[in-house]
């Protein structure tokens, strides 16, 4: 069964839409975004009334972000369909802080050195690789993917819309003059 709950955010942003699976968190897109098809894809909808307990800790961690803090918990959740690579990218999207931005190309980097370090193959890592998949995350904030930006920190498509990226990432307090006077 596939739940869904919507999360009404603060003004200047688009309102959330998180799915779980009854147990953790499977997804949370900008209501509208072009994120929004590929989590609808399939869902007939669900005549439950009682929501995942997950929910509440989703809105909680919510509640705390858009308050302005960084969450010291991460609600559960659970990405269908992830890859090794995907999940060295997630990992590493997680670890980004509050408030700070990494780059594709540093992305790709950093997975080319841990590589490295277990002794595997292919010593370089593309940054459009990298981008795939960010670009592919099903669960925006709580797994940062907005503070990701193209080379020499220029901003960058967002599944979520770059009007909330851009929000986002003033929300976590960034100087957005850094973005545009390139």
């Amino acid at each position: 069964m596939k739940y869904i709950q919507h999360y009404r955010t603060p003004q200047g942003f688009d309102d959330l839409v998180m799915s779980s699976d009854g147990e953790a968190l499977t997804g949370l897109w900008f209501e509208g975004s072009r994120d929004e098809d590929k989590h609808l894809l399939g869902f007939v909808g669900s005549a439950e009334t009682i929501q995942p307990a997950v929910f509440t800790d989703v809105c909680r961690w919510l509640d705390i972000y858009f308050s302005g803090r960084q969450p010291d918990f991460i609600p559960t959740y659970r990405m269908y369909g992830l890859t090794p690579f995907r999940k060295m990218v997630s990992d590493i999207m997680c670890e980004i802080p509050f408030g700070q931005t990494v780059t594709y190309g540093g992305i790709a980097k950093r997975i080319a050195e841990l590589r490295q370090s277990m002794s595997l193959q292919q010593p370089k890592m593309s940054a459009q690789a990298v981008g795939g998949a960010v670009g592919w995350n099903p669960i925006c904030i709580i797994v940062p993917c907005h503070r990701v930006v193209g080379a020499n920190g220029n901003l960058t498509g967002y599944g979520g819309g770059m009007r909330n990226k851009i929000a986002l990432l003033k929300h976590e307090g960034l100087d957005m003059r850094q973005f545009f006077l390139r």
